[in-house]
């Protein structure tokens, strides 16, 4: 079997990189050729595959979203990743072309390319862009899925791209033209982390086959469970949505005088640091034996986000060290954390119920210790990375048996 993996960035950025590599290094180790696709990077890891790479796009610098006419094309439609894409295909003729994060700077343009080649396709959803132009289905930190029931020209409309009417334009142009193309109608099977993920899917995509298929993460480390310092943990970027300034409240309505350590950095770090000194800001950590450490020895790990998650990888890592979870009631976390039995659930954005969860596990760590055992334990049963490469080789599997 040959799989062609296309992802824009080719080194760890985030949770879609993670799971990216996950794969092609299981993949590889299955027996499978693996070929990458993906944009030329300083970052990037190295790859037999580079000349074929598309050249570097960041919209975020260089002039922006509106450094010209042709910067604006090229984000709707890559001709240069569709000519190059087309000569990796005719040089190593992959079985199946799986596309993960493609959006914006190699383009969904590609899926008809590998399609009309004659592979099979199947793309990962690690977000909600397919739905809403600016990935998030949020619009002033809320919950939003006014282009779902209305018209993707609602970003325009809410400048919902950094408060920028120009910017929102051309994320609702692009929105608008994948309508038209009907590029995600041409995939095989769309693969869905989450049930969650995959009901909003299919408000936009009611035709298509959705297949949820959970992230996984390596479950051959057995933790050592007898580690508790007591304190409690949050790991992720600090914004708004994320749900941070609720957690930082609810920590200081605590009964329970219990430490908060917060891992990340993001737009309300600097202004957080000086109002909510109680709290420990760490700040980056890098995945390896330091942030491990902290999970590891912390009494629960906090989940507090007031966005849809799809299947956290925060909360796989808590998991993964028999750590239990604190978690909103939101997106896909209520799948991974069963109220009671992995963690605790809370309602998004309620300080008060957040400050009650969290003096249950600071006044109960013997109960914490139960939960966190449970949640090792359905870690290995449902969201293993053994688990994941099963069900994702027996997709392909499938798909190269049919018609």
């Amino acid at each position: 079997m040959k799989v062609l993996l296309v992802n824009k960035f080719f080194f760890i950025k985030g949770g879609a990189e993670t799971v990216y590599f996950q794969e092609r290094n299981m993949l590889k180790e299955a027996g499978v050729e693996v070929i990458d696709f993906s944009m030329q990077h300083a970052n990037n890891f190295p790859s037999d595959y580079a000349d074929y790479f598309v050249s570097n796009v960041d919209y975020h610098h260089e002039g922006g979203l509106l450094a010209g006419v042709k910067t604006a094309v090229s984000f709707i439609h890559n001709r240069e990743a569709c000519k190059k894409m087309l000569a990796l295909l005719e040089k190593t003729r992959p079985d199946i072309v799986h596309f993960h994060n493609i959006y914006h700077q190699l383009t969904p343009a590609l899926i008809k390319v590998a399609r009309d080649f004659g592979c099979k396709t199947v793309l990962t959803a690690h977000d909600y862009k397919i739905m809403c132009p600016s990935y998030s289905m949020l619009r002033d930190g809320k919950v939003c899925d006014a282009c779902v029931t209305g018209t993707v020209f609602n970003a325009f409309r809410y400048r919902c791209q950094e408060g920028s009417t120009s910017k929102s334009l051309l994320l609702s142009l692009e929105a608008s033209w994948q309508y038209i193309a009907q590029n995600y109608q041409a995939l095989d099977v769309i693969v869905s982390p989450s049930e969650f993920l995959r009901g909003q899917l299919q408000r936009t995509l009611p035709d298509s086959r959705i297949d949820v298929i959970v992230n996984g993460m390596d479950d051959s480390q057995i933790p050592d469970t007898t580690v508790d310092e007591g304190y409690l943990l949050y790991v992720g970027r600090l914004s708004r949505e994320k749900g941070v300034p609720t957690l930082t409240r609810a920590h200081e309505k605590m009964r329970n005088n219990v430490p908060l350590k917060i891992v990340g950095h993001g737009p309300l770090h600097d202004d957080m640091v000086v109002k909510y000194p109680n709290a420990e800001f760490l700040g980056y950590v890098q995945q390896g034996p330091a942030l491990n450490a902290l999970i590891q020895n912390a009494r629960a790990v906090v989940l507090p986000s007031e966005c849809y998650e799809n299947c956290s990888m925060s909360v796989l890592e808590a998991m993964s060290f028999a750590r239990p979870v604190v978690g909103a009631r939101i997106g896909g976390i209520p799948e991974q954390v069963r109220h009671g039995v992995e963690g605790l659930l809370f309602e998004p954005g309620n300080i008060q119920d957040l400050a009650d969860a969290l003096d249950t596990m600071a006044e109960n760590p013997a109960q914490a210790r139960e939960m966190g055992l449970k949640a090792r334990e359905r870690l290995c049963q449902k969201y293993s990375l053994r688990k994941h490469m099963e069900s994702l080789q027996a997709l392909y599997t499938e798909l190269l048996d049919g018609p």
